[in-house]
């Protein structure tokens, strides 16, 4: 782990790492057909509702910066802070930038390396994770939803970015695969989406359903949308607004990584009531999405404003402290994306690609912090 993710460790797994902690490498329960429900309006599928992602990073040495660093000449993409490891978000993650560089051939080698060596449960999902210091390097079956999200986009914008039948159709196969067996549709709450096939469920945990808000992709849900249409992808960002605004804990009414969906959202048993490294995405996909209502990014906007902006702190949501600093310079591109949607603040220079000697999260959420502005806010990159 990296020196910012240290002191916490052992209360702590990152980013999209938790559906191992809290899952066993068990048999995959039986999921019955009821899980899944078709939209009832299939005529979206013919609506990009949002614009398309190729060639949207426009910062051709960040991305040679970013591949040379993190993605292998085979196409595993590495997180350096976790033990050289490489996971279904990370592919991507990977997947993505490449489209949004218009890098077709780091496309197909990262696609190649995760359907060689993550897409091996006998369904459509990839398992989680993959250790290069292990045997077998898949330990945990598991999915990460996350994950399965993030490649399933990726390929759909590729599909649309070159014309290739079969990344649509492994997209669709992905979406339907998840569809099927992490969205409950008739959850009271709206549509929820199981961070896992296995245990996350209210079968499963005596206060579940568990839901991570930063799982919620929020523009990918109108993309997935052309290769999935019978799913109703809007119940999902309805949903995920509606959970949202409903997690505000404690004093800085910010939601926790992890959250009870059981009853009123409240923070799940047997984790830290932090927000932390993986819900610091949830206002980047919002903005990513055009989906910037002042009152939902307000709790970000307050806790990154003035010296936090520069280092992002992890909070308490009990009592309101801040515990730690994500201190690494990608995190900044964060708050520079919610900075530019409210105010139209520019960017700062440092949060315009430069990756450095940082770690792979950072890195990567700077780029994709860059990628959302450039598609959403371009005035905010003007010199």
């Amino acid at each position: 782990m990296s020196r910012d993710r240290a002191p916490l460790a052992a209360a702590l797994v990152v980013a999209t790492m938790l559906p191992a902690a809290a899952a066993s490498a068990q048999d995959e329960p039986v999921v019955p057909p009821s899980t899944a429900q078709p939209g009832a309006q299939p005529a979206q599928a013919g609506k990009a509702a949002s614009p398309g992602l190729v060639g949207k990073l426009g910062n051709d040495s960040a991305w040679r910066a970013y591949r040379s660093r993190f993605i292998t000449d085979q196409g595993r993409v590495v997180d350096t802070a976790n033990g050289q490891i490489s996971h279904s978000e990370g592919q991507g993650y990977g997947m993505l930038l490449a489209v949004a560089a218009g890098d077709r051939i780091s496309f197909e080698r990262i696609w190649g390396w995760t359907r060689a060596n993550l897409m091996v449960r006998g369904d459509e999902l990839l398992a989680w994770r993959w250790s290069p210091d292990k045997r077998p390097a898949v330990g945990d079956m598991n999915n990460a939803t996350d994950g399965d999200i993030l490649v399933a986009w990726a390929l759909t914008e590729a599909a649309e970015a070159w014309n290739e039948p079969s990344y649509r159709t492994a997209a669709r196969r992905i979406a339907i695969e998840f569809g099927r067996k992490t969205i409950l549709f008739r959850d009271p709450h709206g549509a929820l989406l199981l961070p896992a096939v296995s245990g996350f469920s209210a079968r499963e945990r005596p206060d579940g359903p568990l839901i991570n808000l930063s799982y919620w992709i929020f523009p990918a849900f109108p993309r997935l949308a052309l290769v999935a249409p019978e799913y109703d992808w809007a119940a999902l960002t309805r949903s995920g607004l509606a959970l949202l605004r409903q997690s505000r804990f404690g004093p800085s009414n910010l939601p926790t990584e992890w959250i009870s969906a059981k009853d009123a959202p409240h923070p799940a048993t047997g984790f830290p009531p932090l927000f932390s490294y993986n819900a610091i995405r949830i206002p980047l996909y919002l903005v990513w999405a055009g989906l910037v209502r002042p009152d939902d990014l307000a709790p970000f906007q307050a806790l990154w404003s003035g010296s936090d902006r520069e280092r992002l702190p992890i909070v308490d949501t009990g009592d309101g402290r801040k515990v730690e600093w994500l201190t690494e310079s990608g995190y900044l591109g964060l708050s520079a994306l919610v900075a530019c949607a409210l105010d139209g603040t520019p960017f700062p220079e440092d949060a315009r690609g430069d990756i450095g000697n940082q770690n792979y999260y950072p890195a990567t959420l700077s780029l994709l912090a860059l990628t959302a502005a450039r598609m959403r806010y371009p005035s905010c990159l003007k010199s």
